[in-house]
């Protein structure tokens, strides 16, 4: 077990780039008889309302083009059954949208979701293995390999392999994780500047804008600026607000 992580791990490391190493993952998934990959991330699982958080990196391999369109900007991420089961749980499942099925994510089909599995039955994408990774951090992502077709015993299938893809899935999440970006690891609708998570870090320690102004060396104007920018950003409606929406979204 040992020895297949080390590969796993050098194979993954070695691509790179974080799209590299989802090259690699897509090859260990059509290995394995998938046919798409699809890996998302982002520093929290849900906002500070309790809803799932878009992801601030989604990557696809032969994945219909218009899918980040509807999962992230019209909202699709958020009503995903797959999403929703995942948000909750460290244990790998399967999962099928055919009405039929009985999969763990059935208890998540509504209305709502209704939308969600009539584009992926349309574009006969109803079958699939997903990882859902938590970490310590507290940031979470989804590795997911999709069976492309309806036919067969897709359960059987899905459990032989899926094993053997959580562990590869949670290998190539530690390598890609290493290669990201600023970007990737903040959340994507409140990215901070240095200065102003700063200030906000300080505010946080109970240090008054004069006191904060003192420490960074700049005036108090200019530490207030910073203050008000970041709680624009963040959607908050005054500094405090700020600080515990900005720890939420652990930018601080």
């Amino acid at each position: 077990m040992l020895d297949e992580i080390a590969v796993l791990r050098e194979r993954f490391s070695a691509a790179g780039t974080v799209d590299g190493s989802v090259d690699q993952m897509y090859e260990t998934a059509k290995q394995l008889g998938f046919d798409a990959l699809i890996y998302d991330y982002t520093p929290v699982p849900f906002d500070y309302n309790g809803d799932i958080m878009l992801p601030s990196l989604l990557k696809l391999r032969n994945i219909a083009d218009d899918m980040p369109d509807y999962w992230c900007n019209r909202g699709y991420f958020r009503i995903d059954p797959v999403q929703r089961l995942a948000c909750r749980t460290t244990v790998p499942f399967f999962w099928n949208y055919d009405p039929d099925a009985a999969t763990l994510i059935s208890r998540f089909m509504t209305e709502e979701t209704g939308p969600v599995a009539h584009y992926l039955r349309e574009r006969d994408m109803s079958r699939g293995i997903t990882v859902p990774v938590h970490t310590p951090r507290g940031d979470y992502a989804t590795v997911t390999a999709v069976h492309f077709g309806r036919g067969g015993d897709f359960s059987r299938e899905a459990q032989h392999h899926i094993a053997e893809f959580s562990l590869a899935a949670q290998v190539f999440h530690d390598a890609a994780y290493a290669m990201f970006d600023a970007g990737a690891r903040s959340v994507s609708t409140a990215r901070l500047t240095e200065r102003e998570s700063e200030c906000l870090r300080y505010s946080a320690e109970g240090y008054s804008a004069k006191e904060i102004s003192r420490i960074i060396d700049r005036s108090v104007p200019t530490v207030v600026m910073h203050l008000n920018a970041a709680a624009k950003k963040l959607g908050a409606r005054n500094r405090t607000q700020a600080v515990v929406l900005a720890s939420h979204y652990r930018l601080l």
